[in-house]
């Protein structure tokens, strides 16, 4: 029986157990320069114990920014703040994946400089709000990309992935989840497109196929890896005959080699399945927990073979050395949800270790 505290491979990665960080957004990256701070180098390198870091969102260009003070992969300056991150983790032994993920329709024109306002699949808001500097404003209806505009996009991601391995990184995560751009795309509420881009399955697949094909071509399959989350109506996401769009998602991409393919898995246990059947690299499991974080329960799901690491999130977030505790059985640390966005130091590098000590780098 495999356990979570075995070495696993993602295509030559090689990783100290199956405990991954799952990507958080913390708006933390304050000024117009969009970068990481010091404070997000002690951060991540506090929680170096994780077989796997896959950072917080960072968007791959100016308009893909979709929420206040969350960090860019697009300037010289970003790379270099990066590179202070990277270096403190990799001093620690660990490994970190820089999750891309470009927010499409969900934002708002407050957030983006120069006139930019968000772009979608189809001129088709979303229903719900976004927090700005000025409060909660609804969704606008965004600007359609035109097919230059998506080619041009999916060269945005291929040019913030080897800025990712010029700032250290050790792969990057395409966020084709949530409700984000790529998953606009895939849905059949937000993509009413009758070009290539759209319509029937092989339409709506593109995007994210060409993307992370783009992805693999500039920095290898094997520091490559997706996010999906099949039938997940976040951020006002319909999927009509969702398992029919990831399995030929899957199909496509299973035969390029990648890092890893993660699910953050929405009711449906008996896809994940079939995914994890479909698919032969290493599977990252997100598990559903309705009305909760995932806990130390989850990670049976390891040793029954439904996944080969589980990605923890708030618990994470609070718990710098949470691979100890899973191992210890605990006790855990309580995810303050008042200071997940935003803010100082408080509930982002304060967390106690088991020691009793703030989880600070040495």
């Amino acid at each position: 029986m495999t356990t979570a505290f075995e070495p696993v491979d993602l295509a030559g990665t090689k990783l100290s157990n199956r405990i991954a960080m799952a990507p958080m957004t913390r708006s933390r990256a304050y000024g117009p320069g969009a970068a990481p701070t010091a404070d997000t180098a002690t951060y991540y390198a506090q929680r170096a114990a994780a077989g796997l870091i896959i950072t917080e969102g960072i968007q791959p260009s100016v308009v893909g920014r979709g929420y206040p003070d969350t960090p860019g992969l697009h300037s010289a300056g970003q790379v270099a703040a990066w590179r202070q991150v990277t270096d403190a983790v990799h001093a620690r032994g660990g490994v970190i994946f820089a999750q891309l993920m470009h927010t499409g329709r969900i934002g708002h024109p407050s957030l983006l400089p120069d006139g930019l306002v968000p772009v979608g699949a189809s001129p088709v808001a979303a229903a719900g709000q976004v927090f700005t500097a000025r409060g909660r404003q609804d969704f606008v209806t965004p600007r359609e990309l035109t097919d230059a505009e998506i080619i041009a996009t999916i060269d945005d991601f291929a040019t913030a992935a080897r800025n990712a391995v010029a700032a250290g990184f050790d792969g990057v995560e395409v966020h084709g989840a949530n409700g984000y751009l790529l998953h606009q795309f895939l849905s059949t509420n937000a993509n009413q497109r009758t070009d290539r881009w759209g319509g029937a399955v092989a339409g709506r697949i593109r995007l994210t196929v060409e993307t992370v094909r783009a992805v693999a071509d500039a920095i290898g399959a094997h520091r490559t890896g997706l996010r999906i989350s099949p039938a997940n109506l976040y951020n006002d996401i319909v999927e009509d005959g969702h398992r029919d769009t990831y399995r030929a998602l899957a199909d496509a991409l299973d035969p390029l080699g990648l890092a890893y393919l993660h699910i953050a898995e929405a009711d449906d246990r008996d896809f994940t399945c079939e995914l994890r059947r479909r698919w032969n690299g290493p599977l990252i499991l997100n598990p559903y927990t309705p009305g909760a974080i995932t806990g130390p329960e989850q990670l049976a799901l390891i040793e029954d073979g439904t996944a080969d690491l589980i990605s923890f999130g708030g618990l994470f977030l609070a718990n710098p050395d949470l691979p100890d505790r899973l191992a210890a059985g605990g006790p855990y640390n309580t995810p303050d949800p008042t200071t997940f966005y935003g803010g100082d130091t408080r509930g982002y590098t304060d967390y106690p270790t088991l020691d009793g000590g703030p989880g600070t780098v040495s």
